[in-house]
This record gives C-alpha cells, structure tokens and sequence, in this order.
C-alpha cells in the first residue's frame, strides 16, 4: 500500500482506526520526497527525517491516548513566505536566503496545535510575484504533468508536492490566484479563503490589502479539512473576521437542487483555450445535471481587473519591500561606500528582476502627480468589480468560470514578456480584488494531457457554499482521481486512473 498516494478520508480514518501509524505515512511520505525532489524541485528547505518522524511519534501517541481532530499525525508542507520558527524561511528570494523566523505564523501554529506533522517549505516565486514559479531565487518548480511546462505561480512548489503525493496537504499564499492557478495547472484542489479569514500574522507581506494564507490538496475533503485548522479571528491580526469558521466542509446531499449557479459570458470570450472552455462548460452541465440552476451573471468590469490588480498590489509591495534594505535584516551588499550606496546594491543584488521591476511600477504609482491617476482609479475599478459581485450574488448562490484561460505554458515562453505573462492571472484576480472565496477544483484534461481547473466563487465568507458545490461535483467526476502518469508505478492497491 502506497500511503502517500491515499487520499484524505483515507488516510484520516486510517490513522483513526490504527489501520498503520503516523510514522509509517511519514516514511512513506518522505520517500516519496527523496525519490522525485531531484527532478521536480518543489521544496526549498526540508526538515531533517528525525524531525519529522519525532512529530510523527508524538502524534500517534496522541492517536492512541484517543485524540480525534482532522489533521492529527498527517503531513503537511508550508509555502516559503509562511513564518515557521526555527526554520529557514526565504520567500524564494536570496534577500532572505539564510532567514530563520523566531517564531511561527498564526496558521503555522494552529497546524501544530491540529498535531499536523510539518515536513519542509516549499518553492515559490520570489516574494509570491510571478505566475511561473520561474522567478525563485532556487531554481524553477517543474509541473509533474508536463515535461517543460511550469507548475502555475506563485504556490507552484505547494501545488507540485501536493499533485506529485509527496505530501498530502500544502499551504500556499494567494495575492492574484497564486493558490488556484497553479492548482489548476498541476490539477488538484486550490482553494482562496476569504480576506480576512485567515491571519495573516506571519505572512511574509506582499500585497497586505489582498494577501490570504490558502490551502492545496489533491481534494476537496482535505481542503475543507485544512482550512478549518488555520481559520479563524486572530488579535495579531486586526484584519481577521470574527465570523464563525463551519464546522464541516458541507455535507453531502447527493444533488444541488435549490443551488443557483451563475456563470459570467464575461470568462468565456476571446484568449480562452477551446479544450478550456469546453471542459468548463462540461463541469457546468454536470452541476446542472445534479440539479443546479444554471444562470447568466455579468462581471462587466473583468476587462479592468489585470491593470487596477497591478496597480494596487504593485504599490502596497513597494512599500511592503522598503524595509528590506541590507540593514535590518536580509541579504548586506560589501559593496558601496555610503549608506545610500549600499543600500541599493543590496537591493539591486538581493532582489530578482521581477521583484524590482514590481516595485518601480508600485513606486512610480504612488508618486505625486500620477497617484490620483494610477493608484486611486485602480482602487475605484477595484469597487466596481466588487459591486459586479455583489449584484450577481443577489441571484445566485456561486459564481462558476475557468480558473485559468489556458493549461500550463512552457518554461521561457513569457519570461521576457511581463504582461502576457501577468495576463495569465486574468480570471483570478477579481475574486482576490472583491475579497471573496474561490476555489479551484478540477476539470478535465486538455489534449496534450495537462489538467484544466473550474473555478468556484461565492459571497464573503461563504467557503461552505463553495465546499459543497465542489464535493457534489467531485463526486459526480472523477477529474480529481487522475495522476500525472509518468510518475507513477501503480500498484494492485491503486489502480491506474490517468492519461
């Protein structure tokens, strides 16, 4: 029995039951590391294996003494910009390459409180800019799908360690679509809280108005799982709701009758890929079919949410990034004579090309005399499109679309071209500008076999809604079930579901 390969209610009740130990789903879990990180790179720093088994041990202590609670004794990833206390944390940059936090994120600390035994950080663009996971100071992920394709940005390491089994849950950050796209690319299941749900103490900051701590896992039960383990108000972070984190991930029904489904014309036009757009409106069909009422909504201002997106977040990370200037902590230049001198070459050589280019933009848009004209008019388009939001959930329940216009793209293929590489986070964005839960399940497989994602969304704080859509959906597909194939070496007790 390959144990990495089980999916979460499996492993749950597995452990639960005694059936093997969390020790063995360590081992198990950290060969599977040691055999496929060489090729895939989805991890930056990895605990050693007599921590993780130390954790493991104490956990099935627990699981003997007859603890109960989701995430006992399961392993989980962190993305690289998340606060783990005693562990090297980078946000892929060589600003922060040798960054040890004296303390643990909020989610962190919750998962450890859970008994979720913690195995490594994982790879990211660097300071969650990109959509490529090519702009990380170590090194490019690579999307098990797919020989040359990119995994999806910035959680690509989360999404990769979670499609390729080698853990079974994965925290990653979401600024853009940074959990759901990549979760679409490598197929498994991404999920966008709401802003706010999550705390953010502990995040490294990108964007502080749009950042949200969120969750990858090969389905929806783990998601859910995952997700109710980290939310929740926090007094560390004032921007943390007090609304009440669901008790369950939205129990199943057997049909969605009552359910209003919208779905936007504005995410189907022109640039989406045709196996995109029929394996969405496939997914749409089957919602229908289980007794959804299948609806047009209208996010007209979708055309404006890339530019106001950039705009705003480019600006919060030029301010969010000032602190890093080669003297308070992060990478210190021997270069230049002066402070003002070495500042900017630890700046100039401790960031990457992305990170800078985001910062002039970011700076430039908050300048006096283009501030009313940039910044403000994004934060204007940036009301509209929540109103779109607002009026559609007047009417409906969820918002469906494409996560992503197309599957993953090669390596190179827009590294020299920003904004068509920034295009690429085009149906995301507007979630994250609205501070609205989405999530991205999958859907289906294109005809070179890379996965597609459907995208869920719904009103503020109504992730129940999205649980229970997206595990009515699940368990009318078996979209989820698929594996990258050359990956694997099937055994009896997993059968071939693939390509």
């Amino acid at each position: 029995m390959k144990l990495h390969a089980l999916p979460f209610g499996l492993l749950r009740s597995g452990l639960d039951s005694r059936e093997f130990s969390s020790v063995e789903l360590a081992v198990s879990v950290l060969d599977r590391i040691e055999e496929l990180e060489p090729s895939l790179s989805a991890f930056i720093t990895l605990l050693g294996r007599p921590d993780v088994i130390a954790q493991a041990e104490r956990a099935d202590e627990e699981l003997a003494a007859g603890r109960r609670t989701p995430l006992l004794g399961i392993p989980v990833a962190i993305k690289d910009n998340i606060s783990t206390r005693g562990l090297r944390t980078t946000c892929g940059s060589a600003m922060l390459r040798d960054y040890v936090p004296p303390f643990d994120a909020t989610a962190v600390a919750r998962l450890r409180d859970a008994g979720a035994v913690l195995v490594g950080k994982t790879n990211m663009d660097e300071f969650a800019m990109g959509s490529s996971n090519e702009t990380s100071a170590f090194g490019p992920t690579k999307n098990p799908w797919g020989n040359g394709r990119v995994p999806g940005g910035s959680s690509g390491g989360s999404a990769v360690a979670v499609a390729a089994r080698e853990v079974p849950l994965a925290l990653g950050s979401d600024t853009g679509g940074s959990v759901r796209q990549p979760a679409a690319f490598c197929g498994v299941v991404g999920l966008k809280p709401t802003y706010g749900r999550v705390s953010r103490y502990g995040l490294i900051a990108f964007a502080s108005s749009l950042d949200q701590i969120g969750m990858l896992s090969p389905d929806v039960a783990g998601a859910s799982a995952l997700f109710r383990a980290v939310a929740g108000e926090d007094p560390r972070d004032s921007t943390t709701a007090s609304e009440e984190v669901p008790s369950d991930g939205g129990s199943l029904s057997g049909d969605l009758s009552g359910v209003r489904v919208g779905v936007p014309p504005e995410f189907f036009g022109e640039g989406v890929e045709p196996d995109v757009r029929n394996a969405v409106e496939g997914a749409v069909n089957v919602l229908a079919g289980l007794g959804a009422d299948v609806r047009e909504v209208s996010i007209g201002n979708l055309k404006y949410g890339i530019p106001a997106y950039y705009l705003v977040a480019d600006a919060e990370a030029s301010s969010n990034l000032a602190r890093y200037d080669g003297v308070k902590y992060g990478y210190r230049s021997s270069a230049g004579d002066g402070e003002a001198e070495s500042h900017a070459a630890s700046r100039t050589t401790g960031f990457g090309t992305e990170v800078k280019r985001r910062i002039m933009l970011g700076a430039f848009a908050l300048s006096r005399g283009f501030y009313d004209d940039y910044y403000l008019k994004a934060q204007k388009v940036r009301t509209m499109i929540a109103g779109d939001f607002e009026r559609a959930f007047a009417r409906v329940d969820v918002v469906v679309a494409p996560t992503s216009p197309e599957t993953a793209f090669g390596f190179g293929e827009r590294s020299e071209d920003p904004v068509r590489m920034y295009l690429s986070d085009v149906f995301t964005v507007p979630a994250s500008l609205a501070g609205i839960p989405a999530m991205s399940v999958p859907c289906g497989l294109d005809g070179r076999g890379l996965p597609i994602g459907l995208q869920l969304m719904a009103d503020k704080f109504g992730e129940r809604k999205l649980f229970r859509v997206a595990a009515e959906y699940e368990s009318a597909s078996e979209h989820h079930l698929r594996r990258p194939a050359a990956l694997e070496r099937r055994t009896e007790q997993e059968p071939e579901r693939g390509v």
